[in-house]
C-alpha cells in the first residue's frame, strides 16, 4: 500500500529542494525532423531558471538551439519531477562571471575552461509536475504557463 498523497505545498517544497540540491537532470530534445535525443546534463537552479551547458555542436546543443524547447526529468520513477521549458541559448561568454561561477561551484564542472566550444542553455520552466505514486498523479501539476499553482 502506498503512502497518502502529499499536498501540493509539500510537493512544491520537495521539488524546490530537488531543484536546489540536485546536480544532474535527464534532458530530452528532438531534432527538427523529430528524432529524439536524451542525455544527462548538470544544471544549476537560480530560483527561476535552470542553467545547463553542452557543446554547441552536440546533438543536444543543436536540438535545443533549433527548437527552443526541452523536457527534463529529475529523480527516479517513484519520485519524479518533470519540467517542460523554453530554452534561451547563450554564448559561453554571455553570462556574468558570477552566474557562471555559481554553476561551476554547484556542478563541479566549468565549461568556460574547455577548448571545445560550449554554449549555455537557460531553461525557463513552463510546466512542472511532481509525483511519487499513482495517488499523486491527478494533482501533479505544480506549475502551469510558467506560474506556480496555489
Amino acid at each position: 500500500m502506498s503512502a497518502a498523497p502529499r499536498s501540493r505545498a509539500e510537493r512544491r517544497h520537495d521539488t524546490e529542494h530537488r531543484l536546489t540540491h540536485d546536480i544532474d537532470a535527464w534532458v530530452a530534445s528532438a531534432a527538427t525532423d523529430g528524432t529524439p535525443y536524451l542525455v544527462p546534463l548538470s544544471f544549476h537552479w537560480d530560483g527561476a531558471t535552470l542553467l545547463a551547458a553542452t557543446p554547441a555542436d552536440s546533438p543536444t546543443g543543436r536540438n535545443l538551439a533549433a527548437t527552443g524547447t526541452t523536457r527534463l526529468a529529475l529523480g527516479h520513477t517513484r519520485d519524479v519531477t518533470m519540467i517542460e521549458g523554453d530554452v534561451e541559448v547563450l554564448d559561453i561568454d554571455a553570462l556574468p562571471r558570477e552566474r557562471g561561477d555559481l554553476f561551476a561551484t554547484h556542478t563541479g564542472f566549468d565549461p568556460r575552461e574547455l577548448t571545445t566550444p560550449y554554449r549555455w542553455f537557460r531553461i525557463h520552466p513552463r510546466r512542472i509536475q511532481a509525483w511519487r505514486e499513482v495517488n499523486e498523479i491527478p494533482d501533479r501539476d505544480l506549475m502551469r504557463d510558467g506560474r506556480w499553482r496555489d
